[in-house]
């Protein structure tokens, strides 16, 4: 294998991507790069211009003016757009619910797909999404769907918005969670699907330590590299 490598980390909604790829990425040295992040910024700026999130017209004609990028500090990775730090922002669910809109929308797919593609060429990175193993990096040298039962995921996303003070109830992280699992699976472009050749891992029962040390592994068994 060369020098570099890829790991493509996949699955739904609530099962935890960003937290164990974050941690994944510090202790292989290893850039993360959460595509995510990006398609949430994207749906806060459609958001803040008062777009429908099924505008997809009005989306499009947003892209001209919008910046995406990110930023990796001591603190953790920070997401900027138009040059500002929308780190938390991005973060409530009315922008998780735009940016699963928005990240149908083949010209904003297109619009981030070449940053993506280059940040993977240039050094070895962990990606999280939807599609980074099916779409984005079809060659990456791991591919993991990480997937957890709805409850189990509903229960985490829950803790988190709490947590933040945000007004949310059990059941309704579930209906959102269940309402993102069929939309994503089921939008016409880059659904959401395990690519035929990532390793499935459910982490139903799998706290983050337990997840992240699974991951090492399987990213140690693909490629030689420890932790």
């Amino acid at each position: 294998m060369t020098n570099n490598f890829a790991v493509a980390l996949d699955g739904p909604s609530g099962a935890g991507k960003s937290s164990v790829a974050k941690a994944v990425a510090s202790r292989l040295g290893i850039l993360y790069v959460d595509t995510g992040a990006m398609y949430r910024a994207i749906g806060l700026a459609v958001l803040r211009q008062g777009i429908g999130e099924d505008d997809t017209a009005g989306i499009v004609h947003t892209l001209p003016g919008l910046s995406v990028a990110l930023r990796h500090a001591v603190d953790g990775q920070h997401v900027l757009l138009n040059g500002k730090d929308v780190s938390g922002e991005i973060r409530t669910g009315q922008a998780a619910q735009y940016a699963s809109k928005v990240s149908a929308v083949p010209e904003v797919r297109a619009f981030l797909l070449d940053t993506q593609r280059a940040l993977a060429r240039e050094q070895s990175v962990i990606m999280d999404g939807r599609d980074i193993g099916t779409v984005i990096l079809p060659d990456a040298e791991v591919k993991i769907f990480l997937t957890a039962r709805p409850e189990a995921r509903a229960k985490r996303r829950y803790q988190e918005l709490a947590a933040r003070g945000e007004p949310v109830t059990l059941e309704s992280v579930l209906a959102d969670i269940e309402r993102r699992d069929e939309q994503d699976r089921n939008r016409p472009i880059a659904p959401l699907r395990q690519a035929g050749d990532a390793v499935l891992l459910d982490n139903s029962s799998l706290d983050l330590e337990g997840t992240i040390r699974e991951v090492l592994r399987i990213i140690s068994e693909k490629t030689g590299v420890h932790s």
